[in-house]
């Protein structure tokens, strides 16, 4: 191990994940004591009281948890009406189905910033408090107002589901696919009807059922979907959390040149991002577009699996596949390369919500550095220390720390490529 890995022991990562492996769900007693324990480490790596910066907030729980059963209810009504009059009448079909795409639009609208209540958040749902923590190193040669900024971030509170993640993400998916082919079968059925082409029709109305019944149970299961406040979180989200205090360890000895550094443990990431929604709200005039860049931890690591290794969320959706930072993706495969660390990054259509989707939200380069195969353990009861391989905690500090180091030696070459935007 070299001098500059040093910063990155197996053994320190470990006990940092082992010191927040209690359940922590946010406004409860176990969330408090998170903070706390936030602060404290922070100042036993060396930051002072006045470096630790505390952020309260309020907000609604009513877009993590009766929206989303809202939103099931609904889609279960539309998709089993869709099916009744796709047998009466076509034109009633695509009226409900345009009725049905406008409400989900403006539901959809009124996801983008559930930070600021609105009237649902406020009459019909419950107002909760919690706290981001988090530390910023002023660039060394830049003054901090035309420096770029760089977040790296976690998420201290934990919660239990009914549901695992992985289990979660199939629901999601089904919901997704099934409801994609209803259209196209429904499509065929308009074509069939209207039109000389003749489809069997015994084909469409099994696609028509079939669609229809997976979609359906699908909600049914997410109905089902319930909070609760019994996961350790040591993988969700102890690890990320563990190589953040690492990270900000190696930076507080070795700044950046040309980049602001904040090291962020957000709050209530597990009830709709809304710490990291906040801390975006009111940092974003600070943050520039082109010169910003956040990379999230989160679920690092997962022992005894197969693909028990560093992963990042390369591209998202279904069509068109949308890349994601590519920027920022290519820096962290090159520093893996550097660091002779397997990095792989990987394809998502539905089922990630982390504390990026403010950020992309907002049009930063933002990242997700997970392990997939945590989703396994996560948001249940098992998920402990056990699970946690301090190796790969190890290896995403070592990517990160150095595909950070090299953004920040690449600046100039950068500004004048016009890869990012930067000061005169």
């Amino acid at each position: 191990m070299s001098k500059d890995d040093s910063w990155f022991v197996k053994e320190t990562l470990f006990d940092y994940v082992k010191l927040f492996s209690f359940p922590r769900l946010v406004s409860t007693e176990g969330e408090k004591k998170a903070v706390k324990l936030t602060i404290d480490t922070f100042r036993k790596i060396g930051f002072g009281d006045s470096r630790i910066q505390q952020e309260p907030f309020e907000f609604s729980d009513f877009y993590s948890t009766t929206l989303i059963k809202f939103i099931m209810v609904i889609n279960l009504t539309f998709s089993l009406f869709i099916l009744m009059f796709a047998y009466v009448s076509l034109y009633i079909s695509i009226f409900v189905i345009g009725g049905f795409t406008i409400i989900i639009l403006l539901i959809i609208k009124g996801l983008k910033h559930p930070e600021d209540p609105g009237f649902w958040g406020e009459y019909y749902g419950n107002t909760l408090s919690a706290t981001n923590i988090f530390v910023k190193i002023p660039a060394n040669k830049l003054p901090e107002p035309k420096a770029g900024n760089i977040i790296v971030s976690a998420h201290l509170d934990s919660k239990s589901q009914t549901f695992k993640t992985s289990w979660r993400v199939v629901l999601y998916r089904i919901w997704l696919y099934g409801g994609i082919f209803l259209g196209g079968f429904l499509i065929f059925l308009f074509i069939r009807t209207y039109s000389p082409l003749k489809l069997n029709l015994s084909v469409v109305g099994t696609g028509l059922w079939v669609c229809t019944i997976l979609i359906s149970l699908s909600n049914i299961f997410l109905l089902f979907l319930n909070t609760g406040n019994e996961s350790p979180g040591a993988l969700d989200n102890a690890s990320g959390m563990a190589i953040v205090f690492a990270l900000s360890n190696y930076f507080k000895e070795n700044p950046l040149n040309n980049f602001n550094l904040w090291f962020c443990q957000f709050s209530a990431e597990e009830l709709g991002t809304m710490g990291s929604r906040n801390f975006v709200k009111n940092y974003t005039e600070k943050f520039i577009k082109g010169r910003t860049f956040h990379i999230n931890l989160d679920m690092i690591s997962c022992a005894g699996n197969s693909r028990n290794r560093v992963e990042y969320l390369k591209s998202y959706g279904v069509l068109p596949r949308k890349k994601i930072a590519p920027l920022l993706s290519k820096y962290l495969d090159e520093a893996a390369l550097r660091e002779n660390i397997e990095i792989r990054g990987f394809h998502l259509s539905t089922g990630a919500h982390t504390d990026s989707v403010p950020f992309h939200l907002r049009k930063y380069d933002s990242v997700d550095l997970v392990t997939r195969a945590a989703g396994k353990y996560t948001h249940n009861k098992v998920d402990t220390i056990d699970k946690i391989d301090p190796s790969v905690l190890q290896e995403a500090s070592l990517i990160v720390r150095t595909s950070i180091v090299m953004l920040d030696k690449d600046y100039v070459i950068l500004c004048e490529n016009n890869e990012i935007i930067c000061e005169e």
